[in-house]
């Protein structure tokens, strides 16, 4: 019984997600969508990533997420912390890496580690799906969808399935 209630949560969040994105309507020529589901912090949260290629590289044009929390108090903080999460999670999936020289930490601050720029920050948008019965985190669950949905828009562009991160290595995007 309560796998199939966790089976029902996946699937009420992706059947939100997809509603919010327009799954079912095609996309403008040159647009790319994948999508992705996660439980994680006792929520379940699902994003569609909408990409372009641009001269080789990735270009996030939208990123919907649909979070089900169970219950929310106070709405509006909850769409705060999925905007949060979208940015550090592209910023993870696209530059981050911590590399070590000599034995040290190459990186010391944000000049040598770079972050997503508002320049880059592709539209963010929220399905609120509180299901009700338990209290889950909105901090962090938004973040696990991110990278596997915008990896699988990749490949729906490009028929190249990227298998580590970050994207930087693979030459999709620069910083």
């Amino acid at each position: 019984m309560l796998h199939h209630a966790k089976a029902k949560r996946d699937l009420d969040v992706l059947d939100a997600v997809a509603k919010k994105a327009a799954w079912e309507k095609p996309l403008a020529a040159g647009l790319h969508r994948g999508i992705a589901v996660y439980a994680s912090y006792g929520s379940w949260a699902a994003a569609v990533a909408e990409i372009a290629m641009e001269g080789g590289e990735v270009r996030i044009k939208r990123i919907v997420v649909a979070l089900d929390t169970g219950h929310i108090a106070s709405p509006d903080g909850v769409v705060a912390q999925v905007e949060g999460s979208v940015v550090w999670a592209l910023s993870a999936t696209l530059f981050g890496e911590i590399t070590i020289t000599e034995g040290r930490v190459a990186q010391s601050n944000f000049h040598d580690y770079p972050m997503l720029r508002i320049d880059r920050m592709p539209e963010v948008e929220t399905a609120l799906v509180p299901s009700g019965g338990f209290w889950g985190g909105a901090g962090e669950p938004a973040v696990p969808p991110v990278a596997p949905a915008l990896v699988n828009a990749i490949f729906a562009a490009t028929g190249k399935r990227i298998r580590s991160l970050p994207l930087v290595k693979h030459g999709l995007v620069k910083v």
